[in-house]
């Protein structure tokens, strides 16, 4: 469509895209840090929440790669940076947010279906492998992307295809083969959105299911910072070591930088102690990977996606 572009909303980014056509809400300048788990960072140029699927390829197909895209989930993964996020952010809603049991124990799920709910529609349904899910704070979409995992699987081991939208609007399938999957990484395409996936499972029995999701829960409860303002896991396990231990072993347990802080219940864990901003947050992981390096000479990688301006 030849539509003029729209312009700047306070002080957000010229959109182009005729705004009569979005049926999602669209939001300028929009707050993100309550929509991310450390709650902190700066706002994004503009927030798109899609209708459905039809708004959200119309949507990317007017937008046709002229601003960056990124999708959000529940940000439970994420730092926001302080300059905010330039272009576009995509959060899918309600709509993306079904699971149903197909035939042959495949569960089929929106993108912004979380862990827990595609792990409890299988356990409902009978269908095991899937407990996991119960384990990784997120959405489907968040998973795919990063073939999320926890307790000795990942995604890539039930994941069979997604649906996804690319930058132009164009909505393909891509089966699990190519995403070429490796540990917390795929081959999605920059600004690709994950709309759906189908998850293989396995015959099972709900109980003894259920029974290993609460032990999953539990595990997380007693191991993990829960109920603050945290991230998830910061850094990617190195090959054959555990990321708490080498930042415990280096002393940054309990480290403080402005306010944020290394978990004292799990090293591997940032939390936002009250009034922590992003900058405080990012700088105090670069510091414990400087401890780290200094201490047994491992350089480690950032599992948390930090986005935005500095």
């Amino acid at each position: 469509m030849n539509a003029a572009l729209n312009p700047e909303i306070d002080g957000a980014a010229v959109l182009p895209v005729p705004l009569e056509d979005v049926r999602g809400k669209l939001t300028a300048n929009a707050p993100l840090a309550k929509l991310v788990w450390f709650k902190a960072g700066g706002n994004a140029d503009w927030l798109f929440e899609p209708a459905d699927i039809a708004d959200l390829r119309l949507f990317l197909g007017e937008l046709a790669g002229k601003l960056p895209v990124m999708a959000l989930g529940l940000g439970s993964n994420m730092i926001v940076r302080d300059g905010g996020v330039a272009g576009v952010v995509i959060r899918l809603g309600k709509p993306f947010s079904k699971a149903e049991v197909l035939e042959d124990h495949v569960v089929s799920c929106g993108g912004g279906a979380s862990g827990i709910l595609v792990s409890s529609t299988a356990r409902d349904a009978g269908v095991a492998g899937l407990e996991f899910l119960r384990g990784i704070p997120g959405t489907v979409g968040g998973f795919v992307r990063m073939n999320g995992g926890a307790y000795g699987r990942e995604v890539s081991d039930i994941l069979i295809d997604c649906d996804v939208i690319l930058p132009n609007g164009e909505l393909v399938t891509m089966p699990a083969a190519d995403l070429h999957y490796s540990y917390r990484h795929s081959a999605l395409p920059e600004g690709a959105v994950v709309t759906s996936a189908r998850f293989q499972g396995t015959a099972g029995d709900s109980v003894e299911i259920g029974a290993e999701m609460d032990r999953i829960a539990e595990a997380r409860e007693n191991s993990q910072p829960l109920r603050t303002k945290t991230g998830g896991s910061t850094f990617k396990n190195p090959e054959g070591q555990k990321a708490w231990q080498l930042v415990d072993a280096a002393g940054c347990r309990g480290l403080m930088m402005g306010g944020a802080q290394v978990s004292e219940k799990h090293t591997n864990f940032m939390i936002n102690t009250g009034d922590a901003t992003s900058a405080d947050i990012e700088g105090l992981g670069e510091e414990v990977r400087r401890r780290v390096l200094a201490h047994s000479g491992v350089e480690l990688e950032w599992e948390i996606q930090r986005v935005g301006r500095t």
